[in-house]
């Protein structure tokens, strides 16, 4: 059983205009244990990127308060290699492009790093292949640089491949489903699906709309306004969220 939790959690970043604080996070409170799947929904500038952010490490949101553990150990001591190798990964909502970095090639150094050593040649050659067939990529990706060129459905897919073949403890998919026409959202959908039953993984799901919710079917769903947390619930939450939006929970919250 691994446990990713998240108390009172505030995080700031930086105004480029008068290099103040401006607080992103406001007391965020949440778990997700292995097995799980959560739904984080809210409208945009809620601060749900900010979350994945902050878990991941990016160096740009900085906590001013609260703590972030895996399985007791305290994620914000941690480099962003390390929270990668305890088990820690994020899809994001805007994945990025490495040029001159071949997809072969960045996959297996990421699972040696994540692993510890590098993974036997044909065993991998093998694993890599039936995830790719399974997320519909064409072989020939392999050697393409990461993220180059490609649309955004197969920047979407990469990510998942990603997933598949590193095998986290903790999945934060931030927007998965932005960009995504009905196929490739139910190939995409299906390849969490396959993650979070082969490895017995947590996921949180950041989302906007419930469409994603279609394919993956979380226990577990969250709004999120104004940098917290303000209710939680179960499918039928999202259920209400599809007919009748957020207004009921930013009226509450004066956002």
């Amino acid at each position: 059983m691994t446990t990713l939790e998240i108390k009172d959690l505030h995080v700031s970043v930086v105004s480029k205009e008068d290099g103040t604080d401006i607080p992103i996070l406001k007391g965020v409170d949440l778990t997700v244990n292995s097995g799980e799947t959560h739904a984080l929904m809210g409208p945009n500038g809620s601060g749900k990127s900010t979350l994945s952010y902050a878990v991941a490490g990016h160096p740009k949101y900085t906590v001013t308060s609260g703590s972030i553990t895996l399985d007791g150990q305290d994620v914000l001591a941690m480099s962003i290699d390390e929270r990668a190798r305890a088990g820690l990964f994020l899809a994001m909502q805007y994945p990025v492009e490495v040029p001159g970095v071949s997809m072969s090639n960045f996959l297996r150094t990421a699972a040696t790093a994540v692993r510890g050593e590098a993974p036997k040649l044909r065993h991998w050659v093998k694993e890599v292949k039936g995830a790719m067939e399974g997320l519909g990529i064409e072989p020939s990706f392999s050697e393409r640089s990461v993220n180059e060129g490609f649309s955004g459905g197969e920047k979407k897919r990469h990510e998942i491949l990603q997933l598949a073949v590193l095998k986290p403890k903790i999945a934060i998919l931030d927007e998965t489903d932005s960009g995504l026409d009905v196929d490739a959202l139910r190939v995409v959908s299906e390849g969490v699906n396959s993650y979070a039953a082969a490895e017995n993984g947590g996921v949180l799901l950041i989302t906007h709309y419930t469409r994603i919710l279609r394919y993956i079917q979380p226990q577990f769903v969250h709004v999120f306004v104004s940098g917290r947390i303000v209710e939680s619930g179960g499918p039928e939450l999202a259920d209400e969220l599809e007919e009748n939006g957020y207004e009921r929970f930013t009226q509450a919250v004066g956002a």
